[in-house]
């Protein structure tokens, strides 16, 4: 019997919840990472106090989406969703390392700089696995009535990981000092590449590459999709710009609202996730409905986390009411990445998926680390009060008019 043998047999005996793997492994990385980036924006703001840095943490981590997710999903198309996503998670687990190293090697402004860059190569590689992913799924359903469901439980389980992770990274920072929550970060990207190394067995048949040249480029990818994916894509982008700039400056935030301690950034994380695991399942659970309502689905989102800020804005020195206002931040923004990233899916046929992921990941990681930094420097001219005020209007008027004008739109699956 071949050394093969037991491999494939695990496999085989796996494959009706190999789904349900695949989306495990990821929950407890996700978790591990967001433990890490809590980790390293409470040294930052402990170290430095100030904003506008943290807006860099979190502009590292993801405005590479804006040069490098075009390149993901021609390459995805090109060589394999499967084969990328891989090589991506080894980058992830390199820069989880890199932040582990930090803490006991160096001290002050190199330090600084290597979480930096650790937080950036975190970005890059995060670019190439989720383009990659989101195409990977697809080879792990029967049916193309299963991807949107099973696309949406992604959601889901992201956010179950920013609710367990920050609160895990707070606890550990108090604990046990920041060397192990970084530690933790890096060793939890070993378990998806265990997992679609040793235990998947994707359909690689349904695998549809673009083959080279014109026609496998992105801009093919943007004409070809459709004047409807087009606009979502363009409304994602804008709407992200004026609503999600909490994650760049969620330190700064559970500062302002709940106090300095890693406990506050904890309690303020958790609630920010909860809302987002609540707009998740609202999601999953009708994700077919949602996914073939486009301008509803990402108007009311827009419309519920604008409005959410604009009344945190308001909110004073009422920490109940401020945390209430976090959590439909949370569940707004929730619904609109996760809408943005099915409806691309959804909508497009299977050689262009790679890089639409892409595509989407430009949207609404671009916009958010765009808006990280433009709130940052809106809060140290007028705080962070104005600055959710301000953008907080903005927004409305943006998914207002987006329900009025397209509300009823209607999107058909590819």
């Amino acid at each position: 019997m071949s050394n093969a043998d037991p491999a494939q047999s695990l496999r085989q005996r796996l494959q009706p919840q190999q789904r349900q793997l695949f989306l495990l492994a990821s929950g407890l990385s996700t978790a591990g990472s967001f433990a890490g980036l809590t980790a390293k924006g409470w040294i930052l703001m402990h170290g430095t106090g100030e904003p506008l840095m943290l807006a860099l943490h979190f502009a590292a981590l993801s405005l590479p989406a804006l040069l490098l997710s075009g390149p993901a999903g021609v390459l995805t198309d090109r060589i394999g969703s499967e084969v990328v996503l891989i090589r991506a998670q080894w980058g992830l687990f390199a820069g989880g390392l890199l932040g582990a190293l930090a803490i006991p090697l160096l001290a002050g402004q190199a330090q600084v700089l290597l979480l930096l860059l650790s937080t950036l190569v975190v970005g890059v590689a995060s670019s190439f696995e989720l383009t990659a992913r989101n195409k990977y799924t697809a080879l792990l359903v029967d049916a193309p009535s299963e991807l949107a469901p099973f696309l949406a439980s992604f959601s889901v389980v992201f956010n179950v990981g920013k609710l367990v992770g920050p609160p895990l990274g707070g606890w550990l920072l108090a604990i046990a000092g920041p060397t192990l929550a970084l530690g933790i970060d890096a060793a939890t990207y070993l378990l998806p590449i265990a997992t679609v190394l040793w235990l998947l067995s994707p359909r690689r048949e349904a695998e549809r590459s673009s083959g080279e040249g014109r026609s496998a480029s992105l801009a093919t990818a943007w004409r070809e999709c459709g004047p409807q994916l087009r606009h979502i894509l363009r409304f994602t982008a804008l709407a992200c710009l004026v609503v999600f700039f909490h994650p760049g400056l969620a330190p700064y935030m559970a500062a302002e609202l709940v106090g300095p301690s890693p406990y506050a950034l904890g309690l303020f994380t958790g609630v920010l996730a909860a809302g987002s695991i609540t707009g998740g399942l609202l999601l999953q659970r009708q994700s077919r409905w949602w996914s073939q309502r486009p301008g509803l689905l990402l108007g009311g989102c827009t419309t519920i986390t604008a409005g959410a800020q604009l009344l945190l804005a308001c909110a004073g020195s009422s920490q109940l009411l401020s945390l209430a206002m976090v959590f439909l931040i949370g569940m707004g923004t929730a619904g609109l990445l996760g809408g943005s990233s099915l409806i691309s899916q959804v909508g497009s046929p299977m050689q262009l998926r790679g890089r639409m992921a892409g595509l989407a990941q430009i949207a609404f990681l671009g916009g958010g680390g765009l808006s990280g930094l433009l709130a940052a420097l809106l809060t140290r001219r007028y705080g962070l009060m104005a600055t959710c005020g301000l953008l907080g209007g903005i927004g409305l008027a943006l998914g207002l008019t987006e329900l009025w004008k397209r509300g009823g739109m209607r999107l058909k699956e590819a």
